[in-house]
């Protein structure tokens, strides 16, 4: 993304100038919004999913896309647990340090390679950043790295095949196109806007079996009530 939307917007927050939402755009589908505020939820705000998440992390915790640092707060504060947040977001990592978060910095999980960690966090949708399905063998092949013997990697995703729903409840979608969990997103704030992006939703049956191809375990750890879930994957063979 060329601007950083969420950084603008969550900076904006933070210093009591909140006037308006962030706008996500898509190709073929109504326009949607990311209320600001909800960036800001405290861990009784937060949905099971997320509450399930923070509940199993344990030992020294990589939060994934940390936004304004909600869920690293928590971690920090309440779990007692040494949390490293990142984002690409420049604006957002400065609101997190405000906020008080301890260890955060501006970083892509791909190209970070210097440390290992207990559990890596992917929330609020954490598949979105593989991008496309066929990036997952690569995007599982780094995360192997970043995890110590015995680590974790616990993400939330969606099942979005009820959006290609008809009305008798049959399913169908165009194979041609690629997988139907491949969106791309544009996000607007104010006189900002991003690039094109691609964002990867991914149903369950089929990240268990990218897991199970690339040396996880997956296991299903709970559902939410919009199609959402929860899923922890650790390594098949772990070795000290």
């Amino acid at each position: 993304m060329s601007k950083d939307i969420f950084g603008e917007a969550i900076k904006d927050f933070y210093q009591n100038q909140y006037k308006e939402d962030i706008v996500v755009k898509a190709p073929d589908f109504d326009d949607d919004i990311i209320p600001i505020p909800y960036l800001f939820r405290s861990y009784e705000e937060m949905p099971i999913l997320e509450q399930k998440a923070l509940d199993l992390a344990y030992g020294e915790v990589l939060d994934v896309g940390c936004g304004a640092g909600s869920h690293s707060l928590f971690l920090q504060d309440y779990r007692k647990l040494e949390v490293h947040s990142i984002d690409i977001s420049k604006g957002a990592i400065e609101i997190c340090r405000k906020r008080g978060v301890a260890n955060a910095s501006v970083q892509d999980i791909l190209k970070l390679e210097t440390k290992q960690y207990d559990t890596l966090l992917f929330l609020m949708n954490g598949s979105g950043i593989i991008g496309k399905l066929h990036d997952i063998d690569l995007f599982f092949t780094h995360l192997k790295k970043l995890l110590k013997p015995g680590g974790q990697i616990l993400m939330d995703s969606s099942d979005i095949s009820y959006l290609f729903a008809d009305e008798d409840g049959s399913f169908w979608v165009d194979t041609s196109k690629g997988y139907y969990g491949e969106m791309q997103y544009q996000l607007k704030y104010k006189n900002l806007e991003s690039n094109w992006f691609d964002w990867l939703y991914i149903d369950y049956n089929t990240l268990q079996n990218a897991a199970n191809a690339n040396g996880f375990l997956c296991e299903l750890v709970t559902q939410g009530e919009n199609n959402d879930y929860l899923a922890k994957l650790t390594k098949a063979i772990d070795t000290l």
